[in-house]
């Protein structure tokens, strides 16, 4: 597949990597998974965002995308728009 242009890339942090490696071993989708608890997820989430640092990896994210999430409802803390 070729691009005309370059998606609008930019590094991703290492906190939206640990965010996205923990949710990703905690939902399937939207739908959680049991396998994995929190603690563990964030723990192995963690390890594994070192253990790329340290390997020279460089994750692209697209800029403006979301963070991953589990509800489509808003939050009851948020201000009523």
């Amino acid at each position: 597949m070729v691009q005309d242009s370059p998606p609008d890339l930019r590094p991703a942090s290492l906190e939206e990597i640990e965010a996205s490696l923990s949710h990703g071993l905690r939902y399937d989708g939207r739908r959680k998974v049991h396998t994995a608890d929190e603690m563990m997820a964030r723990i192995t989430a963690e390890r594994l965002v070192v253990y790329l640092q340290s390997c020279g990896y460089v994750i692209l994210r697209r800029a403006g995308s979301p963070a991953p999430s589990t509800s489509t409802h808003r939050h009851p803390h948020t201000d009523a728009g």
